[in-house]
Parts: structure tokens; sequence; C-alpha cells
């Protein structure tokens, strides 16, 4: 598992950011640290992807160079995800992507949940590099369902899962129920409270982005 924070990354300053409650209030900082702590992370996995050299033809010559041997699918779990998601796109401009709707439905009495999944498109994952982006990792169990979800598009040949912050509860149910998911974090917190909030965490990223929800 790769754990940025462990890393002298300038990433840990952007989510120091997202953590800090008087820079949450100012929205638009908000999503721009979670578009830039998608783009360090994707230069990050983009050192693991596979490369191969091609010829590229300059105004005075020729030149060979490497690039990707194919783009990977990047998800994105809306709608908390998205500035996540955008920084993601900024290094790999030619990804294709996936959306989904996945949530949290109505807390029950004894403060369980179930995931609600009522949206989903996707391109052909046959083969493919997937990287599913959601900025927090809780219980795990919507990534879990959202992967399981995408499988009727095809089996990627290797998944990774990126997260701003995650609950080690969640890592400890995404290796249990995905154990073939890779697992990039900014961070693990080690509690989550009554309602599978994380502790200390950094709040909702979708209110924080967009504002609250009825």
């Amino acid at each position: 598992m790769y754990i940025l924070t462990q890393q002298d990354h300038i990433g840990a300053t952007y989510l120091a950011e997202l953590r800090d409650l008087q820079v949450q209030q100012d929205r638009m900082r908000f999503r721009h640290n979670l578009e830039r702590l998608g783009m360090a992370f994707g230069m990050e996995v983009s050192k693991s992807l596979d490369y191969h050299q091609v010829a590229v033809q300059t105004p005075l010559g020729t030149k060979q160079v490497r690039t990707l041997v194919s783009q990977p699918v990047l998800v994105t779990v809306m709608r908390a995800s998205l500035p996540l998601y955008q920084g993601f796109l900024q290094v790999f401009d030619k990804a294709d992507t996936a959306f989904i709707g996945a949530y949290r439905g109505a807390h029950k009495s004894d403060n369980s949940f179930d995931i609600a999944l009522d949206y989903i498109a996707s391109p052909s994952l046959d083969g493919r590099v997937l990287i599913l982006l959601d900025p927090m990792i809780a219980t795990g169990k919507s990534l879990v369902q959202s992967y399981q979800s995408l499988l009727q598009y095809g089996k990627p040949s290797r998944v990774l899962i990126v997260a701003a912050i995650a609950a080690q509860a969640g890592l400890d149910y995404l290796a249990q129920h995905l154990p073939e998911a890779e697992l990039w974090v900014g961070d693990v917190d080690a509690e989550l409270n009554d309602h599978s909030y994380i502790i200390p965490g950094l709040g909702d990223a979708g209110d924080l982005s967009f504002g609250p929800k009825l």
C-alpha cells in the first residue's frame, strides 16, 4: 500500500489544508486542494504503468520517446470524488472514464446503512487498468459494491483504489473483499465513530466541495 504522507511529497501539504477547519471555509480552495492531490497521486501512479518506445516526428527530424502503452480507465464515484478525478484527468488527459452514483442510504436504528447505487456508465474494462477514485474510505462497502457493479463491463487487468483519507477499518474490509486491489491513500486514520464517519478525517468531502445536501 502506498501512503503519501509517509513520503517527502507536496501532496501532504494539500492534504493538511483539506483537513484544516479554517481553510475548509473556502469551498473553492477545498476543491482545488482535492484536485491538486489528484494530480500528485496521478504522477505517482503513472510511475507504475507500462511504457513503450515509439518514434515521433519533430520539425527537424525524428526522436525515439517513451509513451504509455495504454490509457487507464478512471472511475469517479459521484459527487465527492469529482475534484479528485479532475486532478487525475489533468495527468491522464486521454483516459476513458466510468461514472458511478453510489451513496449511503438512511441510517437504521443500529446506525448501520445500505449502499445505494443508482447510476453507472462505463466503457469496456477488459484488460484495462482501472483506477477507482474516492476521497474518503470509511467502511469500504461502497467501493466494493461499485467495483462489483463495474465487472459487468469486463475484467480489468489491474485495479487501483485512490483516496485522500482512509479509515483502518475500511482498508481491512477492502483487503478482505477486494484483495486484488492496490491501495493508494493520502493518510490512514484509526477510528470510525458510531455513524461510520472517519475520525479525525476532514468532514464530508462532497458537502465541503459542493455545499450541503438534503
